[in-house]
């Protein structure tokens, strides 16, 4: 009788008839049938196939209360789902009171909390993560280090991408073609070109076949390097494979080129792959806008965004910060303002770069009391001042000639966790100096060079200024 329920409760969930599968669900509980864990797997697939995930979860813990055998892939599905809804902490307590039941995690649940954990990011419980698979005496496989390698390139931390790669020599692990992948992302990251074909010559010696993923890594990384006739050749190598170029690596060479400032390049290749069937999207259009600004071709800039929005493609923030800054470049603030506004009404919200580009144009033009006032309108709007914004105010002090003003804000910097770039101390040496301050100016300098920076020729000039003043 119970395995005609059993069947019963699978048809109905086939079907997708959830109600009815879980009446039969209750039926059999109540009637005292033994409940196939196989069964409820199924019921637990389709929701993670409909992504509802708080049904997933309902259902497992009623497979709890009913005592069903629970299996370490019942509880792995379950603790994916939280992770997908950013329940992290629900989803390891779900996992610890598993444990307790006699439910040993294995290598694929531990993964499945990495990547949530790599994704937030929140190390302290990464941290822990690590430390219960230690003591479990599971090791890291392939995807644990790929997923750690990702998280960290994504954030920037290229300290603990170059520990891991040394990590994973060590133990002498076979990577995979994405563990590959993801290590040319970290050499491209860490500025590394020779270690990235190191990586890529050492793959395809081992017999493993690059794919679009892995070219693109290495095309980025000799972009980034401005080698990009390396990366035609590459390009030339993925066609010749067959290898289909997506319209990802043709924004990464045409940002490559933009970048040397050669928009015409960067226009063969927009031609190139409109003609592979590929539409130009907003990325394309803010990497050439951005490619003409450099160039100091604003105009062109200006027209080739609004040509952007007669094509039916609809500007992002980052298409408004663009032209934003332009508009603001050239003290035309009423069309800056303008643009803002309009970005607004239309959904599209502004962060802090865009709330910067503004900032920064009042405060060159020695407008301060516009620059404070849109700071304000930022932190109302919960965005978080950064350092950018504080070097355009410092700058913009040390312009209108109100140094203490600038000193107070540079002061201000460590207790808002900011820590001065060069541009920022170099502002601040230079109005210092032309007020004659020399010798806080050079206080500050040699806190720069404490500090590991590396001072430019204005700070020089600024602090020469200022012994013949």
């Amino acid at each position: 009788m119970g395995k005609m329920f059993d069947m019963l409760f699978r048809v109905y969930v086939d079907s997708m008839r959830f109600k009815e599968a879980l009446e039969v669900f209750e039926y059999m509980k109540n009637g005292g049938f033994e409940i196939d864990d196989r069964s409820c797997m199924v019921y637990l697939l389709a929701m993670k196939r409909r992504k509802q995930y708080d049904s997933l979860v309902e259902f497992f813990e009623m497979m709890v209360e009913s005592d069903v055998r629970i299996t370490v892939y019942s509880m792995t599905m379950v603790i994916d789902g939280l992770c997908k809804v950013g329940e992290v902490s629900k989803a390891r307590k779900l996992m610890d009171e598993m444990v307790s039941k006699g439910v040993k995690p294995n290598v694929y649940t531990y993964n499945t909390l990495l990547d949530a954990c790599m994704k937030m990011p929140d190390f302290v419980a990464l941290k822990e993560i690590l430390l219960a698979m230690e003591k479990e005496g599971l090791d890291l496989d392939v995807t644990g280090y790929t997923l750690l390698i990702d998280g960290y390139c994504n954030i920037g931390n290229l300290k603990e991408v170059e520990r891991l790669f040394r990590e994973i020599e060590g133990k002498g692990i076979e990577p995979d073609v994405h563990l590959y992948t993801s290590m040319i992302s970290g050499c491209s990251k860490l500025g590394n070109v020779k270690k990235a074909f190191s990586v890529f010559d050492e793959m395809v010696e081992r017999g493993l076949v690059p794919n679009a993923h892995t070219y693109g890594a290495l095309i980025n990384c000799l972009c980034k390097a401005g080698q990009m006739q390396a990366a035609e050749v590459l390009l030339n190598e993925m066609q010749s494979k067959g290898i289909d170029i997506g319209p990802v690596i043709f924004n990464t060479m045409m940002d490559g080129y933009c970048k040397q400032g050669n928009i015409d390049e960067a226009w063969r290749l927009q031609k190139i792959m409109e003609g592979k069937g590929y539409e130009s999207d907003v990325y394309v259009y803010n990497i050439i806008a951005t490619g003409l600004c450099k160039l100091d071709r604003c105009e062109e800039a200006k027209t080739w965004l609004f040509s952007m929005v007669d094509r039916g493609v609809a500007p992002n923030e980052v298409a408004h910060t663009t032209l934003i800054s332009i508009y603001s470049k050239e003290g035309n603030f009423v069309e800056a303002k303008r643009t803002l506004r309009e970005m607004e009404a239309k959904g599209v919200k502004p962060n802090t770069a865009t709330y910067n580009t503004l900032v920064d144009g009042y405060c060159k033009k020695g407008m301060m009391k516009e620059a404070y006032k849109l700071k304000n309108v930022m932190e109302c709007k919960g965005l978080k001042p950064d350092l950018y914004t504080y070097t355009s105010l410092v700058h913009g002090e040390c312009i209108s000639g109100k140094v203490d003003d600038a000193l107070k804000l540079f002061n201000e910097m460590p207790r808002e966790g900011l820590v001065p770039n060069v541009v920022t101390y170099t502002a601040m040496i230079s109005g210092l100096s032309k007020e004659g301050r020399s010798d806080e100016a050079f206080r500050l300098y040699d806190e720069m060079i404490e500090a590991g920076l590396t001072p430019d020729a204005s700070a020089y000039s600024a602090l020469v200024g200022s012994l013949h003043g």
